[in-house]
């Protein structure tokens, strides 16, 4: 990767877990994490990096991105190289990415992934979509799990003609996930409601990128993951709702968390920061580029998700990131429904979320390192080899200065992309240094990173998530009271 230096000693910093935080120091040798206490004495030939008034912290995990990803005839224009440079610099050290099958295939698609990632820069793991079904979807995805370290599968109940699922086949997905300890995940909208709420739009002329978020309001956010959220209690296994945008949708999780189902629930940076008043601005060009699914929505829903994070509701956070230049958004000028969905976040995540949640007072920075990366490696079933600062976990470590600033622009980002949704944006707390892999790969402002340098990560079947399923099944059996025996005369 970079840095020649194969040992480091992190001096004097306040190291942080999610569970702990404590002034200590870390050394690190061969991309391990060896020592975690005061103190360590180590030779002169050892690079130091002092950290005296700094937190040093796990590296970021992105649960939610799309690199390299073809989607409504166009490529999101970062790459597994472009992108994860870009979020070393902005201190997430991993990301899963969704696999998209080829004409339903997961092994071709699985290929068509490996290959796309082999220029990675940073370690990487892979969660794989579901777009149709039938005996050779359910033989590949044990497949998946068994060989190939993927434990996690993605349903959309919306894209109407593209990747949407119908509620038949989720619960023949959601059957197998069960069956294989693998996580279900879903996009949550209405993708019928949504389709209609599009050609209401076009006949009422509304097709600018207004259109969009008003063809797609949070009561099919809400439709959506009130009924995944149904038939995954129905069927008694975990489910993960990605990219939680609207209080509809959050609600639906508090209501089921409380009840005891195991729902997660992953609120992505532009819906927890932005609003949607920037889809009315007269520009397309402007407007367009924070066209996502589901939208950004009106003010109110940002503020709203935040007190969930803070409140434990919703537990970790992702970017969704998915980018596409202004080239390609305006391939929807004139129809809404032609615009590429999809904004950056990979590496604003961690500096927005320390601004808008530790800064400003929301959360501790023990949740920091929970919301971030913990959470993210214990759901995925990689911790504590991520997502800690603990003897014999990975060396990816992030030291954030509170007391530093940071500005984004897109002048300045490590993207492909010529434009971004948080353009001006200042706060506090800035990374100042990343490791990766026990490598320096950002440091005074400047990226060392090399392609092909990035490690695929396989992550095994049955979570914590998965901890006593077996035994709700059996009281389950057991409260039916059935059959009934009854007499035959």
């Amino acid at each position: 990767m970079s840095s020649v230096s194969s040992k480091i000693l992190i001096k004097g910093g306040t190291v942080v877990n999610a569970h702990h935080k404590e002034v200590a120091d870390v050394y690190i040798e061969d991309g391990t994490i060896v020592a975690v206490q005061p103190n360590i004495k180590v030779s002169d030939d050892i690079k130091v990096i002092d950290a005296t008034g700094k937190f040093v912290m796990p590296g970021g995990i992105d649960p939610h991105t799309h690199l390299a990803m073809e989607f409504m005839g166009s490529e999101t224009i970062d790459d597994f190289f472009s992108g994860q440079a870009a979020a070393l610099a902005g201190g997430t050290t991993m990301h899963i990415d969704f696999v998209i099958p080829v004409d339903g295939s997961l092994s071709a698609g699985y290929e068509a992934y490996v290959e796309k990632a082999k220029r990675s820069c940073m370690d990487y793991g892979f969660h794989m979509a579901i777009t149709k079904w039938n005996e050779t979807v359910s033989e590949e995805m044990e497949i998946m799990v068994k060989e190939k370290g993927i434990n996690s599968f993605k349903f959309f109940l919306a894209y109407k003609g593209s990747f949407m699922v119908n509620d038949e086949l989720l619960m023949e997905g959601l059957k197998k996930c069960k069956s294989l300890g693998a996580l279900a995940m879903v996009h949550a909208e209405n993708g019928d409601a949504v389709f209609e709420g599009q050609k209401r739009m076009i006949e009422l002329g509304i097709t600018g990128p207004e259109g969009h978020a008003l063809s797609r309001p949070p009561v099919l956010e809400g439709e959506a993951t009130a009924r995944a959220i149904r038939l995954a209690s129905f069927v008694n296994t975990p489910l993960y709702v990605v990219h939680v945008m609207s209080i509809d949708a959050m609600e639906e999780i508090a209501r089921a968390r409380k009840s005891g189902q195991r729902v997660v629930g992953e609120p992505v940076v532009s819906g927890l920061l932005l609003n949607d008043s920037v889809l009315w601005d007269p520009d397309f060009h402007f407007a367009a580029r924070y066209v996502m699914s589901p939208p950004i929505r009106a003010v109110g829903h940002g503020t709203a998700l935040q007190a969930a994070l803070a409140a434990g509701v919703l537990q970790l956070v992702g970017t969704d990131h998915c980018t596409f230049n202004s080239t390609q958004k305006a391939l929807g000028i004139g129809d809404f429904r032609k615009i590429p969905n999809g904004v950056n976040g990979m590496e604003e995540r961690m500096h927005l979320v320390w601004d808008t949640m530790v800064a400003s007072g929301q959360i501790s920075v023990t949740d920091y390192v929970r919301i971030t990366s913990t959470e993210c490696a214990r759901i995925f079933n990689i911790y504590p080899r991520k997502g800690a600062i603990l003897v014999g976990s990975d060396a990816d470590i992030i030291i954030l200065n509170p007391n530093s600033s940071f500005k984004i622009s897109s002048k300045s980002h490590h993207y492909r992309t010529d434009t971004n949704v948080y353009e001006g944006w200042t706060g506090k707390g800035k990374v100042e240094t990343t490791i990766a892999g026990g490598r320096v790969v950002w440091e005074n402002d400047e990226l060392k990173v090399i392609p092909g340098a990035g490690k695929y990560i396989e992550m095994p079947p049955f979570s914590y998530l998965f901890d006593g399923i077996d035994k709700a099944d059996a009281k389950y059996l057991s409260s039916l009271r059935a059959p009934v025996k009854r007499s035959t005369t």
